[in-house]
């Protein structure tokens, strides 16, 4: 399982990348595995500001919908339209063209509440 060390992480299976005051949001390697086969990805919530852990979006998989919870407060600036048409990116390039949304945030003192990769495998081999 792919849990890049650079990355933060959240118990709601989240995975962040931290670039100035942008964070890059996504779902994690075990979270896609878990869902299978994701055929929508739902974000409606762009332009708008809330605070972590509210619900930004849905996940849509053959089997299932998943809500996608937001990491950190902030503004939710770009949701990645490739999903649109290739909903399959998040399967098969979860830390890369199937990243989900960019938000700027506005509290910092919250990165420190989100998880490292080893506390992450943790959880999910717990």
């Amino acid at each position: 399982m792919n849990i890049p060390s650079e990355l933060k992480y959240t118990k709601d299976h989240e995975w962040i990348k931290i670039e100035g005051d942008i964070a890059t949001v996504g779902i994690t390697d075990f979270a896609q595995g878990e869902l299978g086969d994701i055929v929508y990805v739902e974000v409606e919530t762009v332009d708008e500001t809330l605070d972590a852990e509210e619900v930004f979006g849905t996940v849509e998989a053959v089997k299932t919908v998943s809500d996608l919870f937001l990491p950190l407060s902030g503004e939710i600036i770009e949701f990645n339209e490739n999903l649109e048409d290739e909903p399959e990116k998040v399967n098969t390039d979860p830390y890369g063209d199937g990243w989900m949304i960019k938000i700027k945030f506005s509290d910092a003192s919250q990165i420190d509440d989100l998880l490292s990769a080893e506390d992450y495998k943790a959880i999910i081999n717990a």
